[in-house]
């Protein structure tokens, strides 16, 4: 799937776990209008939500916190190093652990390698983010949960 086919998904799914609600009347509209003042202009609310909300942004930003597991892109890096250095570095007759070595000795220069590896992973797909870059999720562990939530 691409970014497109996943959002368009996961606006699907959104809208079949949530009900069109009538914020000025405060009652849930299931027809998409309002019985009582005939408005189409509805937020939407769903059980697990703490109130209605326009558009259904939020909604899937709550369904992916509570369903899925963000990616901690500072520890696969950091495993990702691992698999690459040796595990330790001796200098002079003092034996250290590499990554912590590079972490505390350069750590703008750790800070810069983190963000490419974070922008690899993202131009290759592998993860995506829909708060511009605070969250990632896996876009495999993305794919099972809309296969799993869509009718």
């Amino acid at each position: 799937m691409n970014r497109e086919e996943i959002d368009i998904s996961l606006q699907k799914i959104a809208y079949q776990k949530s009900t069109a609600f009538c914020y000025q009347d405060y009652i849930k509209c299931p027809t998409g209008v309002c019985p009582m003042c005939s408005s189409d202009d509805l937020m939407r609310i769903s059980e697990d939500s703490s109130g209605p909300e326009y558009g259904v942004d939020w909604l899937i930003e709550e369904m992916l916190q509570k369903e899925l597991s963000p990616v901690n892109l500072e520890d696969e890096f950091e495993s990702s190093i691992r698999d690459c250095y040796p595990e330790d570095t001796t200098v002079g007759w003092m034996t250290f652990d590499t990554v912590t070595l590079m972490k505390e000795q350069d750590p703008i220069s750790w800070r810069c390698a983190l963000s490419d590896y974070e922008s690899q992973e993202e131009s290759e797909e592998n993860i995506i983010s829909f708060d511009n870059g605070s969250t990632y999720y896996r876009v495999y562990d993305l794919e099972k949960w809309i296969h799993e939530n869509s009718d």
